[in-house]
């Protein structure tokens, strides 16, 4: 079984050192970016504990596909405000890093049994910038995206992961961004909100299994049967935990963060794999 710790243990833990931890966060609304809450301020807290990497490689939920699996290539990432309905400053916001070119070159050979292809369309979504502008304020660390194969099962997620690991070693740091749980339709507006039963026991399920390195049982449909359909209407957001548990390894520490249900229905559980 996994350690895990809180996030207050991190700044000690997350000294540098030859291979990057990876993290996955639940990035929930997007006005996170720019209110004050509890979830943008325990990324920014990250932020301050993570070594800094030579480059970032983001999974989000919000860069879906089909039949293949893209690396954006572009040399400046544009900012993509992927919602609508939401106030003008959260349009106006920009996150201005740089891409890294051959890097992402280099994911799309290494991804290449995953039918892996250039693109220089796409940039950083809200998936990726609204949890960035907290972990690196200054935008002065290259980024690029990786998109999700929706084609594909959550089993390939995991292979994906296990794939990406390597980058560890080259000083990449690996970030997922989704929310264990996702369901947008049963979302409950009051601020005395009560999380749902049955997000409470997948997010306890999926903690349980993560934890236990069962991962395999994370990605099997049918052994989650109707409560992942509950928890996940689609699986756009839970396919990053995925990545981010196929990537790690038994080298690695878990410690787990913001583990809280938002609006009844979204959870905002968030870890880090961390090599001991």
């Amino acid at each position: 079984m996994l350690k895990t710790r809180t996030l207050d243990d991190l700044k000690s833990l997350l000294t540098p050192s030859d291979r990057m931890p990876i993290v996955f966060l639940g990035h929930g609304s997007p006005m996170n970016a720019i209110e004050d809450t509890a979830y943008s301020r325990a990324w920014s807290k990250l932020g301050q504990s993570l070594p800094r990497p030579k480059a970032i490689l983001v999974v989000s939920a919000h860069w879906m596909t089909r039949g293949t699996t893209l690396v954006d290539v572009s040399a400046m990432p544009k900012t993509i405000h992927d919602f609508y309905g939401f106030p003008d400053a959260l349009f106006a916001q920009q996150y201005p890093a740089s891409g890294d070119p051959a890097l992402a070159r280099e994911v799309v050979t290494l991804l290449a049994s995953h039918h892996s292809d250039e693109d220089d369309t796409w940039g950083l979504d809200h998936g990726a910038w609204t949890i960035l502008k907290f972990l690196y304020p200054d935008a002065d660390v290259p980024v690029f995206q990786v998109s999700i194969d929706m084609g594909r099962g959550l089993e390939h997620q995991i292979e994906i992961g296990r794939t990406l690991s390597e980058l560890r070693d080259r000083g990449v740091l690996i970030l997922g961004s989704g929310n264990v749980v996702h369901n947008l339709r049963a979302l409950q507006w009051s601020p005395k909100a009560k999380p749902h039963d049955w997000a409470l026991e997948f997010d306890a399920i999926f903690e349980n299994r993560l934890t236990d390195r069962d991962f395999g049982a994370l990605a099997d449909r049918k052994e989650l049967g109707s409560l992942l359909q509950m928890a996940h209407p689609s699986v756009d957001h839970y396919m990053p935990t995925l990545t981010i548990a196929g990537a790690s390894d038994d080298r690695d520490d878990l410690t787990f963060m913001t583990d809280t249900i938002d609006m009844g229905s979204i959870s905002m559980r968030s870890f880090v794999f961390h090599a001991r």
